[in-house]
C-alpha cells in the first residue's frame, strides 16, 4: 500500500459520525484480512462494519448522526475510490476532469427505487429527502433512517498509469458552486497540491458556497506528496 485517504464532511445532525469514521475507518481497513487480496470486497467489508461499531456506539445518543464518505486506495499500481453520500472524488486524466464516484442523492431512479422498496419515501423539502429528512440515500450513521439510508460504497478501479494527473476529494461545500470541469482546470497548472486545494477553497467561498467545504488534492506524479485542506 502506497496511500489512503478518508475525505468526510463535517457531518449532520452534528459531528460524531465523521469523527467516528476519521478516527476508525482507516484502522479498520487496514486490518481487513483480505486488504490486499480483494481490496474491493475489503473496503465494502469495512464500511459496513464501521457503520455497524458507529451505531452500536450511538445507542444513548438522543440525536441521530451522520457522514459522508469518500475513500482513496492506492494499492501497487492501482488505484480504488469508495463513495457514499454526496462527497465526490474527480481525477484529471489525460487532462480531462473525470468523475469517479457519483452523489447519492434520494431522487436517482434507482437510489428512490431502493428506498421506497424498503418501505421508504422520498419527498421534495427545499431538496429532495429521504422521508422528507436527509437529502442524501447513502451515509454513515442516520440509525433512525438505516432501513433506508445504506452504507454500501460504490467502488471505482483503475491502473495508474502515465495519464492519471492528480485527483480530488472534496465534500459538496466544493461541488455545489464549482464543476468538474471547474476544478480540474483551475489546478492543472499548480505542481503543490496545497495550493491546489487552498485555491479551490478560495473560490468556493468566494461563490458563496454555504456548507462546509473538506478538500484532498493528490498528485501521482509527486509520489506520496498529499495535503487535506479543510474549511468548515
Amino acid at each position: 500500500m502506497q496511500l489512503l485517504l478518508v475525505e468526510e464532511d463535517s457531518g449532520h445532525g452534528g459531528a460524531r459520525a465523521a469523527e467516528y469514521v476519521k478516527q476508525n475507518l482507516f484502522s479498520n481497513l487496514i486490518r481487513h484480512p483480505k486488504f490486499l487480496s480483494d481490496t474491493k470486497s475489503a473496503i465494502a467489508d469495512t464500511y459496513n462494519h464501521t457503520d455497524s461499531e458507529f451505531l452500536k456506539s450511538e445507542n444513548n445518543q438522543n440525536h441521530d448522526a451522520g457522514s459522508t464518505a469518500s475513500t482513496a486506495v492506492l494499492v501497487g499500481d492501482r488505484l480504488l475510490v469508495a463513495n457514499v453520500g454526496d462527497s465526490r472524488a474527480v481525477v484529471c486524466k489525460g487532462g480531462k476532469a473525470i468523475a469517479v464516484s457519483r452523489d447519492h442523492k434520494p431522487d436517482q431512479t434507482d437510489e428512490r427505487q431502493r428506498i421506497e422498496e424498503a418501505g421508504g419515501f422520498v419527498m421534495w423539502a427545499g431538496t429532495w429527502r429521504v422521508g422528507g429528512v436527509l437529502a442524501v440515500s447513502r451515509a454513515f450513521g442516520d440509525r433512525l433512517l438505516k432501513q433506508f439510508v445504506v452504507v454500501d460504497p460504490e467502488i471505482w478501479e483503475e491502473a495508474i498509469d502515465s495519464s492519471l494527473e492528480f485527483l480530488i476529494l472534496a465534500s459538496d461545500g466544493l461541488w455545489d458552486v464549482v464543476t468538474n470541469e471547474e476544478a480540474v482546470a483551475m489546478i492543472q497548472s499548480i505542481e503543490d497540491p496545497e495550493q491546489a486545494a487552498r485555491r479551490l477553497l478560495q473560490e468556493a467561498c468566494q461563490r458563496g458556497s454555504a456548507d462546509n467545504i473538506t478538500c484532498i488534492v493528490v498528485h501521482f506524479s509527486a509520489g506520496e506528496n498529499n495535503t487535506t485542506v479543510e474549511h468548515r
